[in-house]
C-alpha cells in the first residue's frame, strides 16, 4: 500500500475508498481471506473485515459489507457483484483504523457512506430495516434454459447464435457486423453448446463419464470436496478424432495463429478441457447455489479468438459504477495482456473518467500499482461463453474461466519510464479513443456497456462486450 495513506492524507481523501456504496447493519466477522468463507451462509446481516481479497471471489450470502486493505480494481468481478447487490465495500489505507475496527468483532455495527467515504458507529435497532432493503434487492429463480447440440463440433463466427452460443460469441459476431472500421474485432469461431457432452459420450471417455456421473451424486447430495475431483476427471477426457480436425480445420482456415502440430495440439485440448471444467469450480457452484440456478442446466460454449498482443489492455463500464453518473464513462487500464485487470492480480489498474458530452478531455482517476505486466507471443485463447451469464438480475459474468493455450509472460513493469504516464499527450489521445470506442459500443446496443478491449499500436480491439450490471 505504501504511499497511499500518506497521500491520501495530503489530498484530504479520507482513508476509505468505496468501492461499492450502501447503508448497512450487521455484525462483524474477521476473516483471513474471503475465498475461505465464500460457500459459507451467514443466517443474521454480516459485516466481513478480510484480510486478502484477490478480486475473484463470491461474496458469501448474508454478507452485507466487506471491508479490506486488499486495493481492489473497481472493476474486478467481486466489485461488480458487491454493486449488483447492493453490498457495501470498501478498501481501508489506514491500518490503525482497521486495528481498531476489528477489535469490535462479534458486535453489531453501522455504516453510513458520506462524501468522505464510511462513517462506521455501534449498531442499533434503528438499523435493522437495511437488511431488509438489502434481502429485496436479491435476484432469486433465474433458470439457465438447455441447450442442444448443434451436431458441428466447431464453427465459424457467421454460424454465431443464441440457440448454440453464448452471449460472448454473439455479441462478437454483433459487433463485427456493426462498429466502424477504426475498431477491430479478433477473429474468432467456437465449440458450441453440447459439444462437452457430445465428447465425454465417445467411447474413448466411456471410464470418464461414469466417474463424473458417481461424484455428480455425491456433490447433488451437498459433498462440495467433489467439485474438485470433477474438474480433475474432466482433464482426464481424450479428444474424439471429429473434433480435433474440425478445430484444425477452422482455425487454419480463419487464419488465425496456430501451427495445427502435435504440441499445438495438445495445449490447446488442455486449455479446451479447462474451460470445460470451470463449471464445477468452487465460486460458480456457490453462486449457483444462492441465486437457484440449475447448476445441471448450464452449458458451457468455447468462443475461441486470437490473442492479441497488444501494449495495453482495457475494461470499460459505459456508465460510472461508482458514482452512477451515466453522462461519465468509466476505464481501467493496464499494461499488457488483461488478466491482470480481470484475474486479481495484486495492485490496482490506472483509472480514468471521460464525459460523453467531451470525449477528448479524460480525467486520471488513479495511477497503477500493479508490478506485473503479462505478456503472449501470437497464440488463441479459449474464453467460457456458458448460458449462465449476462442474464437479467444475475451476474454471472467471470464466473468461468477462460484460457490461454500458450502461457503468458510475467515481466514487473517500469512507470518511470512508462509512456502512459511520462507522455500526457500520448496519455490523452489514447484515453480519448478509448472512451470514444465505449460511446460508439453504447450507442449500438442502446444500453450500458462493460466491454473489454486491447491497444495495440495505438489500433482498438475490442474482443468482449456485455451490458453492464
Amino acid at each position: 500500500m505504501g504511499f497511499d495513506p500518506c497521500l491520501r492524507k495530503i489530498a484530504n481523501l479520507g482513508c476509505w475508498q468505496v468501492i461499492s456504496s450502501a447503508d448497512v447493519y450487521g455484525s462483524l466477522v474477521c476473516v483471513n481471506e474471503l475465498i475461505s468463507v465464500q460457500s459459507k451462509v451467514y443466517s443474521k446481516p454480516t459485516v466481513i473485515i478480510a484480510s486478502k481479497i484477490t478480486g475473484d471471489e463470491e461474496i458469501p450470502d448474508g454478507v452485507v459489507a466487506v471491508l479490506t486493505p486488499s486495493m481492489i480494481d473497481v472493476l474486478s468481478h467481486v466489485s461488480i457483484r458487491a454493486r449488483n447487490s447492493k453490498i457495501c465495500f470498501a478498501t481501508c489505507f489506514d491500518q490503525n483504523v482497521l486495528r481498531n475496527l476489528k477489535s469490535k468483532e462479534g458486535r453489531a455495527i453501522s455504516i453510513h457512506i458520506n462524501s468522505t467515504g464510511l462513517v462506521i458507529s455501534d449498531g442499533n435497532n434503528s438499523d435493522k430495516h437495511v437488511r431488509h432493503i438489502y434481502i429485496s434487492s436479491v435476484s432469486w429463480g433465474v433458470i439457465s434454459k438447455r441447450k442442444k447440440f448443434c451436431s458441428n463440433n466447431v464453427i465459424s463466427s457467421k454460424e454465431f447464435t443464441s440457440e448454440v452460443v453464448g452471449s460472448k460469441s454473439c455479441n462478437i459476431k454483433f459487433l463485427r457486423e456493426r462498429v466502424p472500421s477504426w475498431i477491430k474485432i479478433p477473429t474468432s469461431v467456437a465449440l458450441p453448446f453440447g459439444t462437452f457432452e457430445c465428447a465425454l459420450s465417445d467411447d474413448s471417455n466411456m471410464d470418464v463419464a461414469r466417474k463424473i456421473s458417481a461424484l455428480k451424486v455425491s456433490l447433488n447430495r451437498g459433498d462440495m470436496t467433489k467439485l474438485k475431483a470433477i474438474q480433475e476427471a474432466v482433464l482426464q477426457m481424450s479428444a474424439p478424432m471429429a473434433l480435433r480436425n474440425e478445430l484444425i480445420h477452422k482455425l487454419r482456415s480463419e487464419r488465425m495463429s496456430y501451427h495445427g502440430d502435435e504440441s499445438s495440439w495438445n495445449r490447446s485440448w488442455m486449455a479446451i478441457k479447462k474451460v470445460w471444467a470451470s463449471k464445477w469450480n468452487e465460486r460458480a457452484y456457490v453462486s449457483c447455489k444462492k441465486t437457484r440456478v440449475d447448476h445441471d442446466a448450464v452449458c458451457m460454449a468455447v468462443l475461441v479468438q486470437e490473442v492479441i498482443c497488444g501494449d495495453y489492455a482495457f475494461v470499460i463500464h459505459t456508465n460510472n459504477p461508482v458514482t452512477g453518473d451515466p453522462s461519465e464513462i468509466y476505464t481501467e487500464i493496464v499494461k499488457g495482456l488483461g488478466e491482470t485487470l480481470v484475474g486479481g492480480y495484486p495492485g490496482r489498474a490506472m483509472s480514468f473518467i471521460t464525459k460523453k458530452t467531451n470525449l477528448k478531455s479524460p480525467t486520471v482517476i488513479s495511477y497503477p500499482s500493479k508490478r506485473i505486466g503479462l505478456y503472449s507471443k501470437p497464440s488463441v485463447i479459449f474464453r467460457s461463453d456458458s448460458n449462465n451469464e449476462d442474464l437479467e438480475g444475475y451476474a454471472g459474468a467471470g464466473l468461468y474461466d477462460s484460457v490461454i493455450m500458450d502461457e503468458a509472460e510475467e515481466v514487473v513493469v517500469d512507470y518511470s519510464r512508462e509512456q502512459l504516464i511520462v507522455d500526457k499527450a500520448f496519455q490523452v489521445r489514447l484515453f480519448s479513443a478509448i472512451a470514444e470506442a465505449g460511446n460508439v459500443i453504447e450507442t449500438l446496443y442502446g444500453c450500458p456497456q462493460d466491454i473489454e478491449g486491447v491497444v495495440k499500436g495505438g489500433i482498438i480491439y475490442v474482443v468482449q462486450a456485455r451490458p453492464q450490471l
